[in-house]
């Protein structure tokens, strides 16, 4: 059998990843601050407008190396929107059908960009039915489930080569702080923080991985509890993070520590971070920045210094009829006035509390 088509496809993935740069660090400016540095790595600026166009890239490679992609193969995937989006973009690259399976309360602009790029979309009633749903499409249509959850620690390569990791320490190089004393993440398939985790490690460095999980999402207590059939029946409000089952991909030993983020603290930084640069992110870089905030205070305390990294994961503009929407944040997460209260402190004092 000839490899002429899987050899044509990875040159066309391999070309599309040389024509883009690498994403941006921001430095935060907050005066409250001393000796403690905070840093955004922005991939919202990847072609499909977040951190999940690396996986989708991984993700695609790994299925070809494998043999499970050939000419003509319809891609299937669970997401609850981002992943799909940058999958349709491989899918479409390929010349590949791809349907993307995702809760019904996806955010609209994300179905709009699958559709965009040519994808379809296949939509359940509750984020733990994606799985079986997208194992029986596959089957039906003898197509290939691509499995983000259980795929996404195992197609990136840790050790360098390219990964957020590898990416983020050597822009941090010329930093008054090079070497991150933490580097924060929250968890969706866990990919990027078992990528994260392991790279620390094989490195040797002194870099610790804080993983922050939002409500109703079975990571912080499976963390504590080792207990691999925790389920959660209300979906996370945190759209792209926070799981309903214990996900294959989510690697607890390389995590140095958890904590759990309320929802509105979540938008409430998220609404904080616009006024600090300008510009709308999504409600998991909130997540993410919250958790930052919380160890930043946390090492205030204790007279530390050194740098924190996280991410932007995506743009605010895919939920303007949602997490921007006063009406929608009344109805779904509730007041955020506890949390942007603490956040005005912070900017005074430097603690959360």
């Amino acid at each position: 059998m000839t490899n002429t088509w899987v050899n044509q496809a990875i040159e066309k993935i391999e070309a599309d990843f040389q024509r883009s740069a690498e994403t941006h660090l921001i430095k935060l400016e907050i005066s409250s601050l001393d000796g403690i540095d905070i840093y955004l790595k922005d991939e919202s600026t990847h072609p499909t407008g977040s951190l999940k166009h690396r996986l989708a890239r991984s993700l695609f490679l790994y299925a070809l190396c494998n043999g499970w992609i050939k000419e003509g193969t319809p891609i299937i995937e669970s997401s609850s929107g981002s992943t799909a989006v940058s999958e349709a973009y491989f899918a479409r690259l390929l010349g590949l059908p791809f349907i993307a399976v995702m809760p019904a309360k996806t955010a609209k602009k994300k179905v709009q960009q699958i559709e965009f790029y040519g994808g379809k979309c296949h939509f359940v009633d509750h984020s733990s039915q994606i799985y079986s749903e997208s194992e029986k499409l596959a089957d039906e249509l003898k197509g290939h489930y691509m499995d983000q959850f259980t795929f996404a620690e195992r197609a990136t390569d840790w050790r360098g080569n390219n990964n957020i990791a590898n990416a983020i320490f050597e822009q941090m190089q010329k930093e008054q702080h090079p070497i991150p004393k933490w580097i924060v993440m929250s968890p969706g398939t866990g990919g990027t923080s078992a990528t994260i985790g392991r790279y620390i490690r094989y490195q040797r460095l002194a870099t610790q991985l804080c993983v922050v999980d939002p409500e109703h999402s079975v990571f912080y207590d499976y963390y504590h509890s080792h207990d691999l059939s925790l389920t959660c029946k209300e979906a996370s409000k945190i759209e792209g993070i926070g799981r309903p089952r214990v996900e294959p991909s989510f690697i607890a030993g390389v995590v140095d520590d958890m904590k759990k983020v309320p929802d509105a603290a979540s938008l409430a930084t998220m609404n904080w971070l616009e006024r600090l640069i300008g510009r709308k992110t999504g409600p998991s870089t909130g997540t993410n920045l919250y958790g930052v905030l919380s160890i930043a205070s946390q090492m205030q305390r204790k007279g530390e210094k050194g740098s924190i990294v996280t991410l932007i994961c995506d743009p605010g503009e895919r939920y303007l009829d949602t997490y921007y929407d006063q009406q929608w944040v009344n109805k779904n997460i509730g007041s955020l006035e506890q949390y942007q209260t603490q956040l005005t402190q912070f900017e005074q004092t430097g603690q959360l509390s």
